[in-house]
């Protein structure tokens, strides 16, 4: 297998419109789809074909990546272009889906001889850009020829977490790191919240965790966007985080484990998407500990 591929990338939002631009200066020739067309017709620039629908991008594709809103919207793209989809094709799945979807999607590929990989990544916008993401992945050895060089084109790393995408090893490690970053990031919220109400300086708390096993630079990026006005474009969208949460929430559930903090977080991040904040980086579920006027200026 050639090193470079024919990547078609369905889902060119944040994420995956920055895997689309690695993907292409690595050399491999991209097809894109989104469908809002205008997300993804800047790639052209970077030399990517933007298609109109699902079936013409992936029309001859080795290599399909997904990287949607949920499950089910990652299923209802694949079916839109089963009709073009070739047969021993691999499908490189990184939304974030959830248990149960992941398992629905595996059917899918099996139906249309797809080889699955279960691929999730962590990152944000910026490390995406840079092709610094980790890449979780979970699928067949003897198919890692083609998705390697997906994988080092988008990311820094990849982790393999077992042998069979269905089974949805990689989703399950995703949503665990996923549990830590949704619950560091609200209460890096709360610690705002809380300074203003009390009428303390925030720059009083870092000093007294500076250097300490209590400070830690992702607790700094994210205040640091609520103070200095740097929510948008957003890293990591407040809309998404509350997917990823409930999909967290979820997955507890269903294993018997109550996860009072991820529903918590759940709650903050759909809270502040209903006062406005939807789309803006994560770090906005900060206004959630206000009224839908409270402002981080007031």
């Amino acid at each position: 297998m050639t090193d470079k591929l024919t990547v078609s990338v369905l889902g060119t939002g944040i994420m995956g419109a920055a895997m689309a631009r690695n993907l292409a200066r690595a050399g491999h020739t991209v097809r894109v789809w989104n469908r809002t067309r205008a997300k993804a017709d800047p790639l052209a620039a970077d030399g990517a074909l933007v298609a109109d629908t699902p079936a013409e991008a992936v029309q001859g594709a080795d290599a399909v990546l997904t990287m949607l809103h949920d499950g089910p919207a990652a299923l209802d793209v694949m079916r839109e272009a089963a009709p073009a989809l070739r047969s021993g094709a691999t499908w490189v799945q990184s939304t974030t889906a959830g248990i149960e979807a992941i398992a629905d999607l595996a059917v899918f590929a099996r139906e249309y001889g797809l080889v699955f990989y279960d691929a999730p990544v962590l990152g944000t916008r910026q490390p995406a850009e840079a092709g610094q993401l980790t890449v979780l992945a979970a699928g067949p050895v003897e198919g890692r020829g083609t998705v390697t060089p997906v994988f080092d084109a988008v990311g820094a790393r990849t982790v393999w977490t077992g042998e069979d995408g269905g089974a949805g090893t990689a989703t399950r490690l995703k949503l665990v790191a996923n549990s830590w970053v949704l619950a560091v990031t609200n209460a890096a919220g709360e610690v705002l919240a809380l300074a203003k109400a009390l009428d303390v300086d925030p720059q009083s708390f870092f000093d007294v965790i500076d250097g300490g096993p209590l400070d830690m630079g992702y607790l700094r990026a994210k205040t640091g966007l609520v103070l200095n006005g740097g929510l948008s474009p957003a890293q990591f969208a407040v809309a998404t985080a509350a997917k990823d949460a409930r999909l967290i929430v979820e997955a507890g559930e269903r294993y018997g484990v109550r996860l009072d903090v991820a529903a918590a977080s759940a709650e903050r991040f759909e809270r502040a998407a209903a006062q406005g904040h939807g789309n803006e980086d994560m770090a906005a579920a900060y206004f959630a500990s206000f009224d839908e006027k409270g402002t981080a200026e007031e």
